[in-house]
């Protein structure tokens, strides 16, 4: 049973009161919201669940995990994603699609609309609404993280303050125009809302099949990712810690029987929300021939994550279906502590992490050089060894954009059809427009400081 075989019989009789209209952002829906019962209520959080952007993906086109060529893009393909393949952000074609603006407002206003007529839901225990609700505070926490992580600066290369973020939605008003908070205060909200969805979250891990929905632990997890993009070490190395005291189990790569860790039903599954890599995203192009030279000798992820077609092309094992759903797991909180321990100067505690992982990763032979080496590395080696291990492990998954970001933002070199496209180093196009519609609709969305 896919993860995203969800019955929606309750959202479909709701469907009228989830029809966008056009209002600035298109977000919001027509009518009112009749929901009273339980069941109704938690119909209209599946149906945001169920279309909740893939954007993470998308976000893979403007690293160099992909490559594109005339051998492996059609000319379909080409006309949707070339010029987020290449940055051309400015004057994208027509045909370019788009990221998911309006889908994560219409999210969040379901999520504010929950929140606020919580006291207000029928048919169901104290315990099921209460975790309905710390489900609602997620969504709307994890939605504005990632749009601000696609259209504001990165936290750490600007000053929080006094730097333009994203509107922060908090009532369910058809009728709001809201303006840009400061990146500070968007970040503010997000762990606001995230210490408000512990309180009310109960359920520690959903049965097989319901695993897209948030839980006990992706609180610990959202605030771990959200504190490792801000480089607040502290707040990361704890929360990452805490996700692992309860889920640290990883998937034994070396094992002949072994199941991708990004597959919903994989034991490092903590929540199975987003199909990053769509079987579109995914036959777009091929992986880098960049990105396969870092796999080394012994490392059973190279032939596990792609398939060798002939001696300079692989292509990706790693999604193509919605059994390949994976928002949180288990390995981005061993790298994450990794990260935050040798951030704050802990070289043995980093390596330790990092060398966790390894285990589970490597063969024997490998793993016996490989551990003895990187514990005898020293802070700026094994920082540059954790970022290529992300890029190791956690290829495909939607992570390298907003790592990228959030670290040196390097110069990217592509290259299609002998024509070259660069993104140089800190490119201002590190950082989204706002989508042109999104400001035709709503010219003051752009300005800035918010008056």
């Amino acid at each position: 049973m896919s993860t995203k075989s969800i019955t929606l019989a309750l959202a479909t009789l709701l469907v009228t009161v989830l029809t966008g209209c056009d209002n600035f952002l298109d977000i919001t829906p027509t009518g009112k919201v009749i929901a009273k019962t339980y069941e109704e209520y938690r119909a209209l959080l599946t149906y945001e669940y169920k279309f909740f952007p893939e954007d993470r993906g998308l976000a893979t086109l403007r690293t160099d995990e992909m490559t594109l060529d005339k051998a492996s893009t059609t000319a379909e393909d080409y006309d949707s994603y070339f010029d987020i393949w290449a940055w051309k952000d400015n004057a994208p074609s027509a045909t370019t699609v788009s990221f998911g603006w309006r889908r994560y407002y219409h999210a969040i206003y379901i999520a504010n609309y929950i929140i606020a007529h919580q006291k207000e839901i029928t048919n169901a225990s104290a315990e099921d609404i209460s975790q309905l609700t710390g489900e609602a505070y997620m969504m709307r926490a994890y939605a504005h993280f990632l749009l601000a992580n696609l259209y504001a600066e990165p936290y750490t290369h600007c000053s929080p303050e006094t730097t333009r973020g994203v509107p922060v939605q908090l009532q369910p008003d058809v009728n709001s125009i809201p303006l840009c908070s400061s990146l500070a205060d968007v970040y503010r909200q997000i762990l606001a809302d995230i210490d408000v969805a512990r309180r009310h979250l109960n359920v520690e891990q959903w049965k097989t099949g319901i695993n897209y929905r948030f839980n006990t632990v992706s609180a610990d997890a959202l605030k771990a990712r959200v504190c490792l993009y801000m480089g607040n070490w502290q707040e990361a190395l704890a929360a990452s810690e805490a996700v692992l005291a309860k889920r640290g189990q990883l998937e034994d790569m070396t094992a002949s029987n072994s199941v991708l860790p990004d597959h919903y039903t994989s034991v490092e599954n903590i929540v199975a929300l987003e199909q990053v890599m769509t079987n579109v995203y995914k036959n777009i192009g091929r992986p880098s021939n960049e990105l396969i030279s870092l796999y080394r000798t012994g490392d059973m992820r190279k032939s596990k994550y792609y398939k060798q077609v002939t001696a300079s092309v692989s292509s990706l094992r790693k999604g193509g279906s919605n059994e390949y759903c994976c928002t949180f797991r288990t390995a981005e909180f061993y790298l994450t502590a990794a990260e935050a321990a040798v951030e704050l100067g802990n070289t043995a505690q980093a390596a330790n992490y990092l060398i966790k992982l390894m285990e589970k990763r490597y063969t024997a032979n490998a793993l016996s050089a490989l551990s003895q080496s990187v514990s005898t590395m020293d802070k700026e080696t094994l920082r540059r060894e954790i970022f290529d291990e992300r890029k190791r492990e956690l290829a495909f998954e939607g992570f390298l954009w907003y790592d990228l970001r959030r670290t040196t933002r390097p110069a990217i070199e592509k290259n299609y059809d002998g024509v070259k496209y660069l993104l140089n180093r800190q490119d201002a196009r590190y950082t989204m427009r706002f989508p042109t519609e999104a400001v035709e609709a709503n010219p003051g969305l752009e300005v800035w400081p918010n008056p």
